[in-house]
């Protein structure tokens, strides 16, 4: 099991740094947002590994805050986002 978790781990570290790059290079504010949204993403199934790895459960309020932030994040971001023609 304990190799499962550690495969998962550096798994989401490869996607999280993939995602920065892409938040980071990407060319219209759409990019951005979905990179970020995955970075959310990410961050939430890291938290999840770390909770089943340690047998922690206290980590799981700030997962399903953590999701509500983004949730709400990118549809205010979507709502209210400027043309990137302009």
């Amino acid at each position: 099991m304990t190799a499962v978790l550690i495969i998962a781990g550096v798994m989401l570290v490869a996607a999280a740094l993939l995602t920065t790059y892409r938040l980071l290079a990407g060319p219209g504010s759409l990019d951005r947002l979905v990179a970020m949204d995955t970075l959310i993403a990410t961050a939430i199934c890291g938290l999840s590994v770390w909770a089943v790895y340690s047998g922690d459960t206290t980590i799981v309020p700030a997962i399903v805050a953590l999701a509500l932030v983004g949730f709400v994040g990118s549809v205010s971001v979507a709502r209210f986002r400027v043309s990137d023609d302009s």
